[in-house]
């Protein structure tokens, strides 16, 4: 079996983070979204991967992933071009993939789980495709599946009035080589897209079994900045977390805390986990880190109360003031207002950003 990680996207409900790089390699826990993916194929045994490039990104993601030895596995990259939809892109596979077997894989999607269940369920009967289900409080706004008593769906529709179940497709697939004869006879949505949801039930028209597996633990979409900071939370609370790097005698550290082996936290400074601290970050005096915090490389945080947030890395923070629920983009530079009257905020905002003031 072969893996197909979806890298392309714009990562538009991301600006401006994602004007200067793709949205997959936005850091949770100081860790690219995409690794979490290709280590997740790995551990279900998955180890040809062929990673989808768009036109955003590609140098960026090939500098991260290189060959994919340092992760133990082979990757080809395979570019789409045009964002046309997910079946489109799928379909750009085809040749990587021949006659196997793949799990397509969205790589801005975090799965507590991993992909281990979704392909071994899928092995282990004779099946046109399998999906990752989970149940959500909103199937207005998904495609939902109906699945019989056995586990087999027997109906996709998207983004239904009247959904029948709650059982949404999160982005991970297992297809057999038909799939592909599907999506060559889809024509575009509405959304002028050629729809994963269509093949599917293309597949289940045409007499394929599709298999099921609904997801127990968490799974996040990372598509928007709440997104991050929530699957921030999420991994840091479950991650086994290592304390390599230089705590000062007069600071003080509390609860699990992730520091690298170059990062430091000096005298005075405060540190609650859980957290995590990358290579070459300094926390300084009177600064506090609160839980659910990931400081990226390089940076440097003075005189700052902060927490719940994501700091990208190479920032310098040095303010007295509260920042909280925040993800702040690579090179952000932060510093006190006090200088400047009258009273205020003084902001520069990125396009299409929001704020909450």
């Amino acid at each position: 079996m072969k893996g197909v990680l979806l890298s392309g996207g714009t990562g538009s409900r991301l600006r401006p983070i994602t004007h200067t790089g793709p949205k997959q390699l936005v850091p949770v826990a100081n860790k690219p979204v995409l690794e979490y993916a290709v280590e997740d194929l790995k551990e279900a045994g998955i180890t040809e991967i062929g990673v989808i490039l768009g036109h955003k990104g590609r140098e960026e993601i090939q500098d991260l992933l290189g060959d994919g030895s340092d992760y133990g596995v082979e990757i080809t990259y395979i570019v789409q071009g045009n964002p046309l939809g997910l079946a489109h892109a799928a379909g750009c596979a085809k040749d990587f993939v021949g006659d196997d077997d793949f799990v397509m894989y969205l790589g801005d999607n975090i799965l507590k789980e991993g992909v281990v269940d979704l392909v071994e369920s899928f092995e282990s009967g004779d099946f046109g495709a399998g999906i990752a289900l989970q149940e959500v409080e909103n199937p207005q706004q998904f495609g939902i599946a109906d699945v019989d008593d056995q586990g087999n769906v027997t109906q996709l529709i998207e983004k239904p009035d009247e959904p029948p179940t709650n059982l949404a497709l999160i982005g991970m697939y297992v297809f057999s080589p038909a799939v592909f004869d599907a999506i060559e006879q889809l024509e575009p949505s509405w959304r002028g897209e050629l729809e994963i949801t269509d093949a599917i039930q293309s597949l289940l028209e045409d007499g394929y079994a599709i298999d099921s597996h609904v997801v127990e633990g968490w799974w996040k979409d990372t598509g928007k900045p709440e997104d991050i900071l929530e699957a921030n939370q999420l991994v840091l609370e479950d991650k086994s977390l290592k304390k390599r790097g230089t705590v000062s005698d007069d600071a003080t550290v509390d609860g699990r805390i992730e520091l690298a082996e170059s990062a430091t936290i000096e005298d005075g400074a405060v540190v609650r986990g859980p957290v995590s601290i990358a290579d070459g970050a300094v926390i300084k005096s009177g600064t506090y880190v609160g839980p659910y915090t990931s400081v990226g490389p390089n940076s440097t945080l003075e005189g700052v109360h902060i927490e719940n947030s994501v700091v990208i890395g190479e920032s310098s923070i040095n303010t007295s003031g509260r920042i909280v629920d925040s993800l702040l983009g690579k090179g952000a530079n932060i510093g006190s207002a006090d200088d400047f009257l009258p009273e205020g905020r003084r902001l520069v905002v990125g396009e299409n950003s929001q704020l909450k003031l």
